[in-house]
């Protein structure tokens, strides 16, 4: 009886289609008693009865229809645990997070590798379960612990922060593989280390123990090392020097006053573990980036076969452009460049689309990146459009821990657009996919509505010059920089002014 009476409660939004169906059955039946009673009927009559009856019926079924539709969601916030937190009163499309229906979304291909390869895969994990995290699997010239020495195992950093991106309970899964043994031949090594290794034993190769982890750890998606060889990734200056150490290259190119004239990859022979080509192949959208484009993006596609195998590919090549420059590495790039870079490293045809930030960040936060010799990505869009890459400008920045970050849920929805206004493009719109993909959009459309923007000033086009240590929108923020600029300064004269003071 309690859960009858649960369901008039106002959560439930089930009264007004129970009332609705009551009065279409009173009309209907209101109709039927004025024949039984009648003696004569006239024309009138007749019309009023007959319009009774269809406004009935049509209330009934309407009734009937939603209160079956509202079942159902209802049924949804009770069960799937796909759903945000406290998330209530969805649409009924979200039928299609239902697991059967939820495989059949976009086959996505993530490529890169530390913290921008995650932000995105944090994102897609609402949209579809088809994804495939591609990455590298370096100790970028480090060397290993004797504890890994002695159990053989790769680096597998990336890949542990890659299966916990793709989990249900990130913090709980960061727990679990990232705990660290301090004592005995365990030591430096964490349970992933050794849960991974446990999994190479048991399944005799190392690419297929990571796959059937997306079954035991019930992760959404997949993550493929690169190549199963061990690789060291190294640079080549501008004034000939070769890096062979991926931590000291920032370093020596922002000492040596130099740039970064081409990256490659020792042994250049290494081929692409298993399932790495079949994913690309098989893929609906191939995504690159963020991340540090010399370190985690460019040494992926420098894997045999790897570039050329993107290029040949029908799915489309998507690439989300870092917000800020990286010292050492980007220093004074533009969207142009980075496209370039990519080009110049793998070749044309490896992007399709370019995903930019609005670069509207407020000036506190990007005068801590310019005392690091950072700054926002020159926006150069006319230079973009002339090596055939389309362009796509969203809001995809967030303040986290007082770093300017790419938000997982802006990207994702960035790039799940571009899927949608394809399969819109070829008349898919009735296949379950685009109605997925849509309806989820539509939704996450209504969150941010109703979300109050925080850290930083949205959809306000600007011009931005480009100078190294300055910020690029510093005309529009003139006052508030000049501010802070005068402040700094009475800091530094009442310092001086205290030390001479104590002199005397």
């Amino acid at each position: 009886m309690k859960g009858f009476f649960s369901w008039f409660k106002g959560s439930t939004k089930m009264k007004r289609w129970m009332l609705l169906v009551l009065v279409g059955i009173i009309l209907v039946g209101y109709g039927v008693a004025s024949i039984l009673i009648a003696k004569e009927i006239s024309f009138f009559e007749i019309g009023k009865i007959i319009l009774l009856f269809v406004l009935g019926f049509t209330l009934t079924i309407v009734g009937i229809v939603f209160a079956q539709k509202r079942t159902l969601e209802l049924l949804i916030e009770a069960s799937d645990l796909r759903l945000e937190k406290g998330s209530k009163n969805v649409n009924v499309n979200s039928l299609i997070f239902n697991k059967k229906v939820y495989n059949k979304g976009p086959n996505i291909v993530v490529i890169g590798g530390g913290n921008g390869l995650n932000t995105v895969l944090r994102g897609l994990k609402n949209y579809t379960s088809n994804i495939t995290a591609i990455v590298t699997v370096s100790d970028y010239g480090k060397l290993p612990t004797n504890s890994r020495k002695q159990l053989e195992l790769l680096p597998l950093e990336n890949i542990k922060d890659s299966l916990v991106a793709l989990s249900y309970n990130e913090q709980v899964m960061d727990g679990l593989l990232n705990l660290k043994f301090n004592q005995g031949m365990l030591r430096d090594l964490s349970f992933g280390d050794i849960y991974l290794y446990t999994m190479k034993e048991l399944y005799g190769d190392f690419a297929e123990s990571i796959e059937k982890s997306k079954e035991v750890l019930n992760i959404t998606g997949r993550v493929l090392p690169v190549t199963l060889d061990e690789v060291k990734i190294c640079a080549e200056l501008d004034n000939g020097m070769i890096v062979e150490e991926k931590d000291k290259i920032s370093e020596i190119v922002y000492d040596k006053v130099t740039k970064i004239n081409r990256m490659y990859i020792t042994p250049s022979n290494c081929i692409p573990a298993p399932g790495v080509l079949d994913a690309i192949k098989n893929a609906d959208a191939i995504i690159m980036g963020p991340g540090s484009l010399y370190t985690n993006v460019i040494p992926n596609l420098l894997v045999k076969n790897v570039s050329r195998t993107i290029r040949e590919s029908k799915a489309i090549k998507i690439y989300v452009n870092n917000i800020m420059t990286e010292s050492g590495q980007t220093d004074n790039y533009s969207i142009s460049d980075h496209i370039q870079a990519i080009i110049d490293h793998a070749g044309e045809g490896i992007i399709d689309y370019c995903i930019y930030d609005t670069g509207e960040v407020v000036p506190e936060f990007i005068r801590r990146y310019n005392l690091d010799g950072q700054d926002l990505v020159e926006q150069d869009v006319e230079k973009c459009k002339d090596k055939g890459v389309k362009l796509l400008q969203r809001n995809l920045s967030t303040i986290e821990d007082n770093s300017i970050r790419h938000e997982p849920k802006a990207v994702a929805e960035a790039i799940i657009q571009i899927i949608c206004d394809d399969l819109k493009f070829r008349d898919k719109q009735s296949d379950p996919e685009y109605v997925m993909l849509n309806s989820r959009l539509k939704q996450e459309k209504k969150r941010k509505e109703n979300a109050k923007p925080i850290f930083k000033l949205k959809n306000k086009k600007h011009e931005m010059k480009h100078e190294r240590k300055v910020s690029k929108f510093s005309e529009k923020y003139k006052d508030r920089v000049e501010s802070i600029k005068t402040s700094d300064e009475q800091i530094e004269k009442n310092r001086i002014r205290a030390r001479d003071e104590e002199q005397w």
